[in-house]
């Protein structure tokens, strides 16, 4: 099993007001198919540690590999670039342009990365579109559709560039437990069928003791 993600020794200090040293020594693997979750109280580093795997926060002591390739270091052009082909995102809120339809919010982030033709884009997102049942929605505009279905298209859209792992940040917490259960489900099928890696902030144990393996978080450092 080839590792999509692995941070070596990160090293997290907010300088202001006060010097406060957020992560600790923080260490850990993500492997290709592997649906792994981040448990802990508020405040204990998990939002924190998310943007520097994502590579959103780059002022960090450490390393950062994904698909082993050092990112840590890197300029900013080329961290978008990674991030945008590499990683997708689903958080708790879903940020859709509500006045674009559903497909169009889907090709967003193909149309950013700009290495396939019009015609391939709004393919590819049907075809995300149709492997979450939501197909139908495609002409819909975003404001119209119901919030288990936009978090659905969030995820269409997170899975747009065929990433390598996708990156959650509470995606279930504004969804009642219906919603919360067919997100899991989603993810799960994308883990076992597609290979995909799944990294998932949640504060949710239903959800977090059904994934591969809890990373358990307390005062900046990993406790298990």
């Amino acid at each position: 099993m080839s590792v999509v993600l692995e941070a070596k020794h990160i090293n997290k200090y907010f300088r202001k007001p006060l010097l406060f040293h957020v992560l600790k020594d923080i260490n850990f693997q993500v492997k290709q198919g592997e649906f792994v979750s981040i448990m802990g109280k508020s405040g204990c580093g998990k939002s924190t540690l998310l943007y520097i795997l994502s590579t959103m926060d780059t002022d960090y002591e450490g390393e950062l590999y994904l698909n082993n390739e050092l990112v840590t270091g890197q300029d900013r052009q080329h961290l978008s670039y990674l991030r945008n082909k590499h990683v997708g995102f689903v958080f708790q809120f879903h940020y859709l342009l509500s006045e674009f339809t559903v497909l169009e919010n889907v090709m967003l982030p193909a149309k950013k990365l700009a290495e396939k033709s019009h015609q391939e884009i709004e393919h590819d997102a049907m075809e995300k579109l149709k492997m979450l049942h939501i197909d139908h929605l495609a002409k819909k505009r975003a404001s119209r559709v119901s919030g288990g279905e936009k978090q659905r298209v969030a995820i269409a859209r997170a899975l747009i560039n065929n990433p390598s792992i996708i990156m959650g940040d509470e995606p279930t917490g504004n969804l009642d437990s219906h919603n919360a259960e067919n997100v899991f489900n989603i993810f799960k099928g994308l883990s076992e069928d597609k290979g995909l890696s799944l990294l998932i902030v949640t504060h949710d144990e239903d959800f977090a003791n059904k994934t591969d393996r809890i990373i358990r978080m307390g005062d900046g450092k990993i406790l298990l």
